[in-house]
C-alpha cells in the first residue's frame, strides 16, 4: 500500500513520539497518550493504525516495540544512504546530525562542495569535490540527496544529481527546483517559514 503525503507525516511523527517513550521506559501506550503527543486525536491515531492492519488490545493499548516494528515495516527496515551538497552552515550542521540519523537507518555517507579547504576537513562524512558527485553516488548505492547550496548554483548540481541517478532531493537552496515527475523533491525556505510564523503571530 503506497502511503499518501498527510499519512506519511502523521506515521513518522507517531514514530518519533514512540521512540521518546520507549526512552522513558514506556512499553505500553493507549492511542490518547499517544495523540496527545503527536498532536493529532485518539480517533485519529487508531484510523491510522487500522488502515495500515496494525491492532491493539482493547483495554492494553499498545506494544510500543510492536509498533516500532510495524512502523518500520511500513517504510522499510534497509540502510537508506544520502548525500549533502554543499558544506555551508547548512551543510555542516546537518551532517553533523548524523549520529540521529543513523538511529533511523539513514546515513549521510558523503558530502559535496567546491570549496577545496573543506574537502580536506573532517566532518565526520568525506567530503569530495563535486566532479566526484556520480562515481560517490553509483559506489554507495545512493537515491537520495540534500541540496545545502546558493541559489545559482542550486538547479545545475539538481541536474547532476539526478543524471547520477538520485530520485529524491531535499532542497535547502532559496529556490523552487525543476525537475522530472518521477522526482520527489521538498523545498525546505527557513526565511519563508519564520515569515509566516511571524505574520500569523501578528494577526
Amino acid at each position: 500500500m503506497s502511503l499518501v503525503r498527510s499519512d506519511i507525516g502523521r506515521l513518522l511523527q507517531y514514530k518519533l513520539c514512540l521512540l521518546r517513550f520507549k526512552e522513558l521506559g514506556v512499553n505500553t501506550i493507549f492511542s490518547y497518550n499517544l495523540g496527545e503527543a503527536a498532536g493529532v486525536t485518539a480517533v485519529q491515531v487508531r484510523k491510522d493504525f487500522s488502515v495500515y492492519g496494525i491492532k491493539g488490545r482493547k483495554r492494553g493499548g499498545y506494544n510500543i516495540d510492536t509498533l516500532l516494528i510495524e512502523l518500520n515495516n511500513i517504510f522499510g527496515n534497509s540502510r537508506k544512504n544520502i548525500v549533502v551538497v554543499g558544506i555551508g552552515n547548512i551543510g555542516k550542521a546537518i551532517i553533523q546530525y548524523n549520529e540521529r540519523f543513523v538511529k533511523k537507518n539513514l546515513h549521510i555517507v558523503a558530502g559535496f562542495d567546491i570549496d577545496p579547504s573543506k574537502q580536506n576537513k573532517s566532518y565526520g562524512v568525506p567530503i569530495y569535490p563535486v566532479e566526484k558527485i556520480s562515481e560517490v553516488i553509483k559506489n554507495n548505492n545512493v537515491s537520495t540527496a540534500i541540496i545545502a547550496v546558493p541559489f545559482q548554483v542550486a538547479q545545475e548540481l539538481c541536474n547532476i544529481l539526478i543524471s547520477a541517478g538520485i530520485k529524491g532531493i531535499l532542497n535547502f537552496a532559496p529556490i523552487i527546483l525543476k525537475v522530472p515527475d518521477e522526482i520527489i523533491v521538498d523545498n525546505i525556505n527557513l526565511s519563508n517559514k519564520l515569515e509566516g510564523i511571524i505574520y500569523n503571530i501578528n494577526l
